[in-house]
């Protein structure tokens, strides 16, 4: 690419940004959302994480689905989940987590 083409393209995705971002505040409340579909985006934060986290705990580096005691990233993360349902907070589980995994990683490599 070269740089005009760069600089267009960014260009280009920081204006869909700010119109994507700005569309609320132009709508405002001429448009009604229905209660069902509020409902339905409580869920989002949590399945646009786990959309983004689940390929990278259960995929090797070649694209294959890997349940081994080699996916050091998965045992880190039902690590993880455990310890947050057995104490219910996030920035702790989030240390523990990397904690486990670097731990796995040097000490069984």
């Amino acid at each position: 690419m070269t740089d005009l083409e760069i600089w267009l393209t960014i260009l280009a995705m920081a204006l869909a940004t700010a119109v994507t971002r700005s569309s609320f505040w132009v709508i405002g409340e001429h448009v009604s959302i229905p209660t069902r579909v509020q409902e339905m985006l409580r869920y989002a934060p949590s399945c646009a994480l786990a959309a983004i986290i689940g390929p990278d705990l259960l995929l090797d580096p070649q694209g294959a689905v890997e349940f081994s005691f080699h996916n050091y990233k998965l045992i880190a993360g039902a690590a993880a989940i455990a310890y947050y349902l057995a104490r219910r907070n996030m920035l702790e589980t989030i240390i523990f987590g990397m904690a486990c995994f670097t731990a796995l990683r040097l000490l069984l490599s």
